[in-house]
């Protein structure tokens, strides 16, 4: 059986009403109080009806207000979702365009040797083509032969001294290309590695006419993830060439000097230092120059990836941590510490 609270008052008024006609009957004195008495109960109780309609009305408002929060929460969680991929499908496509600047970059360092090989292979051909058109003619002398062979020897020597500089920058650019690619896991000499990630990039080093200097123990071999660190360097460089060397209104300005220093600065701890006398960077931008798309200069050369990047490789794959020290017209420096050998994935993690 269910409890009405409002048609038990109704109730009590009309006993209460039936109590005073009897009370006046017995003691007319008192009825005039009980009256008010039962008059004050009963604004009490209409009092009461009016709460519980507005509780009632406040109550569907608030279902409504928490469904509507509910759909809009749903809605931003979408929004984040998406937000999340487009901007991990905007890594991707930075890290894809920096294989593409490495891969011509290479190309543009074996052009050298691959051309000098095939001019001299020209020449040696045309020097081949004489010799035989002397000796078909019964005028080649020996001159004419000892001169073929001084020739055809240094051209040779051209050609294989090319050769094997063209398979050496062929192998290496395939080594990081597969390390950027394949995120695999290996132990490197890693001042080995450093400068063939440079050859990458020394065509547009050259351009900006920048030079770089690389200090590290040659012995000091690390197991880790090599690609995560040629992408490191890659976008350390490539943000030093965009954004250190030019003014405010973007021009650039005369070359700059560019330095990788490595050490140990404890066992098992690798300490990558790098720098640049460039500008530097204003203070009220170092707390964001990590952030996804924050750059200075959209349009212009500058995604806002770069450094993400960075910064998400050395505190994920490579498990390090990466600091930046700078101020304008001092130059910035990134010191990125990270471990010789890269601890295994926390499985719970």
């Amino acid at each position: 059986m269910t409890f009405n609270l409002f048609a038990a008052e109704e109730q009590a008024i009309e006993r209460a009403r039936l109590l005073g006609e009897r009370l006046g009957t017995a003691a007319p004195e008192l009825r005039a109080d009980f009256e008010a008495l039962v008059e004050a109960f009963q604004r009490s109780t209409r009092e009461q009806r009016r709460l519980v309609r507005v509780s009632d009305r406040l109550q569907a408002q608030l279902g409504s207000a928490n469904q509507e929060l509910e759909r809009r929460r749903q809605e931003a969680e979408t929004a984040l979702a998406d937000l999340r991929e487009a901007q991990e499908a905007m890594v991707r496509a930075e890290k894809l365009a920096s294989l593409g600047a490495l891969v011509a970059g290479v190309a543009h360092e074996i052009n050298t040797p691959v051309g000098i090989a095939v001019s001299c292979a020209s020449h040696l051909s045309d020097a081949t083509a004489g010799l035989r058109r002397r000796a078909q003619s019964g005028e080649l002398s020996k001159a004419d032969f000892s001169r073929y062979l001084a020739t055809a020897t240094d051209t040779a020597a051209l050609i294989l001294t090319n050769c094997e500089r063209a398979a050496k920058l062929i192998a290496s650019f395939k080594q990081v290309a597969v390390d950027r690619a394949s995120a695999e896991r290996r132990a490197v000499n890693l001042n080995r590695y450093i400068q063939e990630t440079l050859v990458s990039l020394e065509p547009k080093l050259r351009q900006g006419r920048h030079s770089i200097g690389v200090s590290c123990p040659d012995g000091l071999v690390v197991d880790s993830y090599p690609g995560a660190l040629s992408q490191i360097l890659t976008n350390l460089v490539m943000n030093s060439v965009t954004h250190a060397f030019v003014d405010a209104q973007g021009t650039e300005g005369q070359g700059g000097v560019l330095s990788i220093a490595v050490d140990e600065p404890e066992p098992g701890t690798v300490r990558l230092v790098y720098t640049d006398n460039g500008r530097g960077i204003p203070a009220d931008h170092l707390p964001r120059i990590f952030d996804p798309f924050f750059t200075t200069r959209r349009g212009e050369g500058g995604s806002g990836l770069g450094l993400h990047i960075v910064h998400n490789l050395a505190a994920g794959a490579l498990k390090g941590t990466i600091v930046v020290d700078s101020a304008p017209g001092r130059g910035t420096r990134f010191v990125l510490t990270f471990p010789k050998n890269t601890p295994p994935d926390d499985p719970a993690a």
